[in-house]
């Protein structure tokens, strides 16, 4: 057990609500963000899985549940087919060491943070991981928020490359100041525009994004140089060299520059990367059997993604 709402609780824990008495066993820890905690955690009632957070501050959180309920109020009149629209599930207080703190439990899609999972599947699945987190901020976009704090932790993939954001802690109303952000994906940490909540403030985040999951080290390079040297000339000077961003070189130029007319221009022209020779490739000649076998089945794999993506 922890002294502190900002210390992880061990795995194994059982939060039970004060209010509802649901009770949720610890599983491990998703993700940590500045005004909270993300742990995947198992209902007791019914065994399955969600995603719980547990807030450092009443304010921030219920802000939070207010973005939550809202996407699911706007998501079930639109109707949106084949999509769970169950963004929260519980919200309560845990009573520890005679503190309150406040907790929210939402869906949890089962599968790794992004970097794990493009680790283990190769690169060319961040097309179709790309397209699900694309609109994923698509439908926050059209109903007037932005997700602000994008990065690889706060995404979560499952084995055919479906996505899902766990933290909503930056999330802010278009208009408003970007309330949370991290600096590697900040538009105005590279000198690129301000941190006015707007769409292309979430192209531009999941931009670097990509270029930290693919191009890791030089991106340390100009994220390292004095404030006043680092700007997004940088950011392209790697997209346009670095061959693991060639397939979505005219993409990302155009994301930096916040060139799209919106978000659902921004999903169509990312779609058209899913379908590009991408999953066509062969392997170089002399390639081991066993490497043979498993590029075909990751081949496989990716083509089942690619047809399940283009599907809905």
């Amino acid at each position: 057990m922890t002294t502190s709402s900002k210390s992880a609780l061990t795995q194994g824990t059982v939060v039970t609500g004060r209010w509802n008495g649901g009770r949720y066993m610890i599983q491990r820890l998703l993700g940590r963000g500045a005004n909270g905690v993300v742990y995947l955690v198992k209902q007791l009632d019914n065994a399955k899985l969600y995603a719980l957070k547990m807030g450092f501050d009443t304010v921030d959180i219920q802000s939070e549940i207010n973005v939550l309920k809202a996407l699911q109020r706007q998501g079930r009149r639109r109707g949106s087919a084949g999509r769970d629209l169950s963004y929260l599930v519980e919200v309560d207080d845990y009573s520890l060491q005679g503190r309150e703190i406040p907790f929210y439990v939402m869906r949890y899609v089962k599968g790794d943070p992004l970097r794990s999972f493009l680790a283990k599947r190769g690169g060319p699945w961040l097309s179709i991981a790309g397209l699900h987190l694309l609109r994923q901020l698509r439908q926050l976009h059209e109903n007037g928020w932005v997700f602000g704090d994008l990065k690889p932790e706060n995404v979560l993939v499952s084995p055919y490359g479906e996505v899902e954001l766990i933290d909503y802690g930056g999330v802010s109303a278009i208009g408003r100041s970007v309330k949370q952000f991290t600096e590697w994906y900040d538009r105005g940490f590279w000198g690129a525009g301000g941190r006015t909540a707007d769409p292309s403030y979430d192209w531009f985040s999941f931009t670097v994004v990509c270029i930290h999951l693919l191009a890791e080290e030089p991106l340390k390079r100009a994220a390292t140089q004095l404030p006043q040297m680092r700007s997004s000339s940088d950011l392209l000077a790697i997209i346009r060299s670095e061959p693991a961003l060639a397939p979505y070189r005219a993409w990302m130029e155009r994301a930096i520059a916040g060139k799209f007319g919106d978000t659902a221009e921004a999903c169509q022209l990312w779609k058209e990367l899913v379908t590009s020779p991408l999953s066509r490739r062969k392997p170089r000649q002399q390639t081991p059997r066993w490497m043979l076998g498993a590029f075909a089945l990751a081949l496989t794999l990716l083509g089942c993604a690619i047809y399940l993506t283009l599907g809905f």
